[in-house]
């Protein structure tokens, strides 16, 4: 017998497997072509998981209340930081800590994966042209 401690918000048991559920990041990502937009991908509890294609220059923000995982999926990704750039291949991750200034770059298109609290604004507490709301993939 199913518990309430032991099914999902949706009814079904926690131990059932729903291959619906199962996301394929290159699927993903071929899906879209424009860059520096996150795609939304999967949430866990708070947190979501996005994706985006990036290519060029972001601009230098920081994120006061929130750590940001960066995870390089193909391409090579410079994180710059003020204190020395961190430079990041497929299968790599980062995170930059909270409160670090940092401007994500990649001279070639670059696909990332990013896990961060919801809400997370892309540009941080700037505003500019490459802030942008993560829609869903």
């Amino acid at each position: 017998m199913t518990t309430p401690e032991s099914t999902h918000e949706n009814g079904r048991p926690a131990d059932t497997a729903d291959a619906a559920h199962v996301v394929n990041i290159a699927e993903k990502l071929a899906g879209f072509t424009e860059q520096w937009t996150p795609h939304r991908i999967a949430r866990v509890n708070d947190y979501e998981v996005k994706i985006a294609k990036i290519q060029g220059e972001f601009i230098w923000h920081t994120h006061e209340e929130t750590d940001e995982l960066f995870l390089v999926v193909s391409g090579t990704l410079r994180i710059r930081l003020r204190a020395g750039d961190v430079v990041l291949n497929p299968g790599e991750i980062y995170v930059v800590p909270r409160g670090v200034e940092h401007c994500p770059q990649a001279d070639g298109e670059t696909a990332i994966l990013m896990f961060e609290p919801a809400g997370t604004a892309n540009t941080g507490g700037e505003v500019s042209d490459r802030t942008r709301e993560p829609v869903d993939a």
